[in-house]
């Protein structure tokens, strides 16, 4: 799967999870196959975040607000914890095509 994830794309939680927080950390059990994740700090704020769609730019914009990080870095960081998350099926990416 070439999953290609843009600052225009949408995020939202993947429909084959649950997950709960624990204290500041986030634990999410994919449905279908029985793995369980875990994410902490940074990463669970940008998961509560997912809960309702959001682009990757939205979510930049917050993360940046809250967090002293340069921007590049935080992009870059952001794209791969979302690529990572995509691949093991724990949410959806929605390319936004302009028209």
């Amino acid at each position: 799967m070439n999953l290609q994830i843009s600052t225009c794309s949408t995020v939202m939680t993947g429909k084959h999870q649950v997950s709960a927080d624990l204290a500041g950390e986030v634990v999410i059990l994919n449905l279908d196959s029985g793995k369980y994740f875990g994410l902490d700090g940074v990463g669970a704020r940008i998961w509560n975040l997912i809960q309702a769609p959001r682009t990757v730019d939205e979510l930049l914009e917050i993360l940046l607000a809250e967090y002293e990080t340069e921007s590049e870095r935080c992009e870059h960081e952001l794209l791969t914890l979302l690529t990572g998350l995509a691949a093991e099926g724990l949410v959806e990416i929605k390319e936004d095509v302009p028209g």
